[in-house]
C-alpha cells in the first residue's frame, strides 16, 4: 500500500462492515427477521426466508434495500423495534477506535459516509459513541441516491465540498468502491474481513486492509 497522508485532506469511511461488524446486520436480516415475522404471523420460517431472499436480491445495490421505511411497509413489521431486540451484537471492529482518534487529531477532515438509514445509525450511535469522532455525517437518504450510484457522489461533492483528487474512502463493499473509483476519489481501500463470523474477502482492483493498525501507525508518525 502506497498511501501517503500528506497527499488527503478528507477521510471517508463507511460504517457497516468497516468501522463496525457487519455480523449485526447479516444476522439480523438473514436470521432474526425471519423468525420473528413467522413469529408475528405465524407463518412457516422457511417460506418467509425464501420471500426475503427474493426481495433481498431485487432490492440489492438500490436504495430501497437499505431503507427501514420501505421494509417496514412491505413487511408491516417495525424494523427498528426489532434490530433493538439485538443491539447486544452491535459492536466497533478491532483497532477502529485507535484510527478514529489518530484522524481526529490529524490534519484530516473525517466525514461518515453510510447507506444506512437513519434510524439504523442512531441504533449504533447509542451503542458505540462513534458519531463523536466525525466532522460531518451523511447518509444515502439525505441525497436520495444509494453509494453504489453516481448521483451519490455528485450530491457529497456538492455538499461536503471536498477535493476528490485529496480524499480517502475506506468500503468493504466492492461495488461501491467502484463507483467511488469511477467518480474520480483518489485512494480507496477495501476492507476485507467485513462480518467477523465469515472468511475474509479478497480484492483484485484495490487496497485492502484487515484492521486500521498499519493505516494508524503512519497517521501517528506525521
Amino acid at each position: 500500500m502506497t498511501l501517503q497522508w500528506q497527499d488527503i485532506d478528507t477521510v471517508l469511511l463507511d460504517m457497516d462492515g468497516t468501522l463496525l461488524d457487519l455480523h449485526f446486520d447479516n444476522y439480523f436480516w438473514l436470521q432474526h427477521l425471519p423468525k420473528r415475522y413467522a413469529q408475528i404471523f405465524n407463518v412457516d420460517v422457511l417460506s418467509i426466508e425464501n420471500r426475503l431472499h427474493q426481495m433481498y436480491a431485487e432490492m440489492q445495490g438500490k436504495l430501497q434495500w437499505y431503507c427501514f421505511d420501505w421494509w417496514a411497509q412491505q413487511l408491516q413489521v417495525d424494523i427498528v423495534e426489532l434490530k433493538q431486540e439485538i443491539t447486544h451484537l452491535i459492536e466497533v471492529r478491532p483497532s477502529v477506535t485507535d484510527f478514529l482518534q489518530s484522524l481526529q487529531q490529524s490534519h484530516c477532515r473525517v466525514v461518515l459516509l453510510t447507506n444506512s438509514h437513519r434510524a439504523g445509525m442512531q441504533l449504533k450511535f447509542d451503542k458505540t459513541g462513534i458519531d463523536q469522532y466525525f466532522d460531518e455525517i451523511v447518509s444515502s437518504h439525505d441525497y436520495g441516491f444509494c453509494k453504489e450510484q453516481q448521483e451519490f457522489w455528485q450530491a457529497a461533492e456538492s455538499h461536503l465540498k471536498f477535493d476528490k483528487r485529496r480524499c480517502l474512502f475506506i468500503d468493504d463493499s466492492l461495488p461501491v468502491l467502484t463507483a467511488a473509483k469511477k467518480f474520480g476519489i483518489a485512494f480507496n481501500i477495501a476492507v476485507e474481513n467485513p462480518d467477523s463470523k465469515k472468511p475474509a474477502n479478497s480484492f483484485s482492483d484495490f487496497d485492502s486492509v484487515r484492521n486500521f493498525e498499519q493505516l494508524t501507525k503512519r497517521l501517528d508518525e506525521l
